[in-house]
């Protein structure tokens, strides 16, 4: 065999793996799809800038049941910014076939009794998005406390969208709420190679009830579609986390010009042939159902 073939045929079992089979179908759970349409009834933020393009939840639908995926979670578009009316009426006119997770102002003292009423009308979780700059001080800031606090009262649990510098900010909160479920997005965008960010992702697996999603690797990577500079960040996150802690998400429609949604589901269904039949299963919808569950 000569170098060429060789490397190949490596690269083809680091992606698909001894005895994987591409065409074997298990439950999914999509942890991560964003929902919105032009319309009066539903207006966006002032100063949003959506694109022109619908993506309702019945064109969701349709791709889910295509596609194989169950059940999705809905997170609320920052185009709506504070206001969930969408949000919510999504999940009254399909219930049971997702879960929503709403935002609030965290600079509003008033935050926590929001959260409350949109808990007790439908929503299941809330996300918080503190940048790196100093716009992003807040999540350090007095008003998180009774946040938090409420977030783990409610027994929901509590999303965060964050670069990795951000993580020693959050930890002293998941210290203070010990039996708050708390999942990162996105890796907390740690990219490829980077192996400084990605400690400080790693370190937090010693919160037990914290969880990651990795998603967006099409942002993270520098490589082609299926990612392969992104196996050794999925490896170490998956011994440090567990599988179990770990739960995939198509993050649709954003940027979709870069990945269809075809692509994404490929990705964790077909692809990361270095992970176990069980370990797939864990991230493809039982973590996913531990964190929200769905009845499946």
């Amino acid at each position: 065999m000569d170098r060429r073939s060789f490397l190949s045929g490596s690269l083809k079992y680091a992606l698909v793996g001894p005895g994987f089979s591409p065409s074997r179908r298990t439950v999914m759970i999509d942890s991560h799809v964003h929902v919105w349409k032009h319309t009066p009834e539903f207006p966006f933020a002032e100063g949003a800038t959506p694109p022109d393009f619908d993506i309702t939840a019945e064109d969701l639908l349709k791709l889910m049941d295509s596609h194989g995926v169950a059940r999705t979670v809905l997170i609320q578009v920052s185009h709506y910014r504070w206001d969930n009316r969408y949000l919510l009426d999504v999940l009254h006119r399909h219930p049971g076939k997702f879960h929503g997770v709403c935002r609030v102002n965290p600079e509003d003292p008033a935050a926590p009794d929001h959260l409350s009423t949109l808990t007790a009308s439908g929503c299941h979780g809330v996300r918080l998005s503190p940048d790196a700059t100093v716009k992003g001080d807040w999540i350090r800031g007095p008003l998180m406390a009774p946040l938090w606090r409420r977030c783990a009262q409610l027994r929901i649990p509590m999303t965060l969208l964050l670069p990795a510098s951000r993580l020693p900010d959050v930890a002293p909160w998941i210290e203070k709420n010990p039996d708050l479920t708390v999942v990162i997005d996105h890796m907390a965008d740690v990219p490829a190679g980077d192996l400084q960010q990605l400690q400080l992702l790693l370190a937090m697996a010693r919160y037990p009830r914290v969880y990651v999603k990795i998603s967006h690797m099409w942002s993270l990577s520098q490589k082609p579609f299926p990612y392969p500079d992104l196996t050794d960040q999925l490896l170490r996150l998956r011994d440090a986390f567990g599988a179990n802690r770990l739960m995939w998400g198509t993050d649709w429609p954003i940027l979709r010009e870069r990945l269809s949604y075809d692509q994404r589901v490929a990705l964790y269904r077909d692809h990361l042939g270095f992970l176990s039949n069980p370990e797939r299963e864990e991230i493809l919808h039982r973590t996913v159902q531990r964190v929200w569950p769905f009845g499946l």
